[in-house]
């Protein structure tokens, strides 16, 4: 782990919030090599001896979750209404976040994590990171609808970069994209005159849902982490 701000440490090592972090600091309740420390931009490493109120404090270790997400669970840490949010599926005491969102009425893969670095390898547009989507439709789709999803369709905020499509039955197509604009597959098939009834990601990069059920959640190997990370190091064709 690189130097970062006491606060920042203190917030990946599960003690709190950024935020909550700064003031236990600024009450001088955190000592480094054994100095009390009221700077929150103090510079740490895991080879300093970090405590709270006596209690060493080290990097929280890195984790990777795979979830089946459900319809109504929001892709969010934290949920202020009624409705659940999937960190409450995943049992760990980490703090987790969701990487990208799903919508609350779409289903399927979502991962979490509490690695910022991986999370941004996966999301950010640079590294076109695939995500595969089954989408169910209210009518068949004509050839030439399939077409011109394939090729791209103006948006309201731009038209869409190419997609790979294809049809797995009359009402259903399978949809690989390398953006990750809001509600993006369902506004490409209203653009087409069709409606989703329903959205399931299949696929996040290398990483497949498979047959994890509905709700459940699964830590993931070390093995397809760093398959995820290698698929979010690539530097594609748009990169400077």
């Amino acid at each position: 782990m690189p130097h970062v701000r006491l606060a920042k440490y203190l917030a990946h090592g599960g003690v709190a919030s950024r935020r909550k972090a700064e003031e236990i600091i600024a009450k001088g309740l955190v000592t480094v090599e054994g100095q009390v420390v009221t700077d929150p931009a103090r510079d740490v490493g895991h080879e300093h001896d970090v405590r709270v109120n006596g209690s060493p404090v080290g990097p929280e270790a890195f984790e990777v979750w795979a979830v089946n997400k459900p319809v109504g669970v929001v892709s969010t840490a934290k949920e202020p209404g009624e409705r659940p949010a999937v960190v409450e599926l995943v049992d760990s005491p980490a703090r987790l976040y969701p990487v990208g969102r799903l919508d609350a009425d779409s289903t399927g893969l979502l991962l979490l994590t509490n690695d910022g670095e991986l999370a941004n390898l996966l999301t950010h547009p640079r590294y076109e990171v695939p995500k595969t989507y089954r989408a169910r439709l209210a009518k068949e789709p004509s050839d030439r609808d399939l077409a011109r999803l394939r090729g791209g369709v103006e948006l309201e905020d731009g038209p869409t970069a190419p997609a790979e499509l294809t049809r797995v039955a009359r009402h259903e197509i399978e949809i690989v994209l390398r953006e990750g604009r809001n509600r993006q597959v369902r506004r490409m098939v209203e653009a087409v005159g069709n409606r989703v009834v329903a959205l399931r990601r299949v696929a996040f990069g290398p990483l497949e849902l498979g047959d994890l059920k509905a709700g459940k959640a699964r830590r993931l190997t070390d093995e397809e982490v760093e398959r995820l990370r290698a698929a979010g190091s690539f530097d594609g064709p748009g990169d400077d």
